[in-house]
């Protein structure tokens, strides 16, 4: 049972979790998410995660943050805004998901939830915790909606009422009480369908799952192979990411523009032509994309997808 005490610091906790910039914070108690241990192991066994195979392991792990952090008690999750109105791509030049434009976001939403467990620790110095930015077996969009930022849109992705979409999930695992916000129950997506419907590949599912073997941000981000030729033309001029099923979602008609400089293009980026993507030299990738999300991909992997990109654009 959480005391007034607990209250009145779960309102603190918010209010320094926006002060330091995150757009949403919900909190929720630790539990074994048993209701998920079907889906993962059906869309696993189906072969829907693509060459992913870490995604059907460590499930107890993954459904039950309390194996994963002994002494568990609550999860503290957060949304950070990455939403641009900048439009990258066009005239053969590829593009590039939004979520990449900037710095990585685990390194930046990790300093920030540092930030939060010092927080927490001034106050409870006998607390502890750990923080995570999709860096361990956690479901972090179950645990989202857990916490109550939104609801599994038909893209699979979380979306929540006041900010769309496009945001970074963070999650910290700790040992302290809080007031706990209401999961997110209403599907508010109706019976629009055009996130299914417009994608490109046809990787969306009608049960909110997706096939990642079709799925343009799997084949440009994760996959070990080159991207298949019957999908190539189906790229639209993409070479890293896809942001189609959010671009064309209702609840995202308005968004915000984000507030966090790292995420911005650089100039740099924003100004490169075709010519200048189909010439860039391993060293300049390096320069240019060495702390970007952009460069967990190979030189000789991403140039691939440029000149993938630069064909289903032409």
């Amino acid at each position: 049972m959480n005391t007034s005490v607990d209250k009145t610091f779960s309102v603190l906790l918010k209010e320094y979790a926006a002060e330091i910039g995150f757009d949403l914070c919900g909190f929720a108690p630790a539990r074994s998410l048993d209701e998920h241990r079907a889906i993962i192991s059906n869309w696993t066994v189906s072969g829907l995660n693509g060459d992913m195979a870490y995604l059907g392991q460590n499930i107890e792990k993954r459904i039950d943050p309390r194996i994963l952090v002994p002494g568990a008690r609550s999860l503290i999750v957060t949304g950070l805004n990455y939403f641009t109105e900048k439009k990258q791509g066009g005239n053969g030049i590829p593009k590039i998901s939004k979520y990449a434009y900037g710095i990585n976001y685990h390194h930046v939403i990790k300093i920030k939830l540092n930030k939060i467990l010092n927080f927490i620790k001034s106050i409870h110095p006998e607390s502890s915790g750990k923080s995570f930015v999709d860096s361990a077996p956690l479901l972090e969009k179950a645990w989202g909606r857990e916490a109550g930022l939104g609801w599994y849109g038909k893209h699979s992705v979380l979306i929540n009422k006041k900010i769309g979409s496009f945001f970074f999930l963070g999650i910290i695992v700790t040992n302290i009480d809080l007031d706990y916000d209401q999961p997110e129950k209403e599907d508010h997506c109706g019976t629009c369908t055009l996130c299914i419907d417009l994608c490109p590949t046809g990787a969306i599912n009608n049960n909110r799952t997706i096939d990642t073997r079709r799925c343009v941000a799997y084949l440009t981000l994760e996959s070990k192979a080159q991207v298949p030729d019957d999908l190539v033309m189906k790229l639209e001029g993409r070479a890293f990411g896809c942001d189609k099923c959010q671009d064309v979602c209702p609840w995202n008609k308005n968004s915000k523009p984000h507030k966090t400089p790292e995420f911005d293009l650089p100039a740099e980026v924003e100004l490169m032509t075709a010519e200048d993507w189909k010439n860039l030299s391993r060293k300049d990738y390096k320069r240019l994309f060495k702390e970007s999300a952009i460069g967990r991909r190979s030189y000789c992997r991403f140039m691939d997808n440029i000149e993938a990109a630069s064909i289903s654009a032409s």
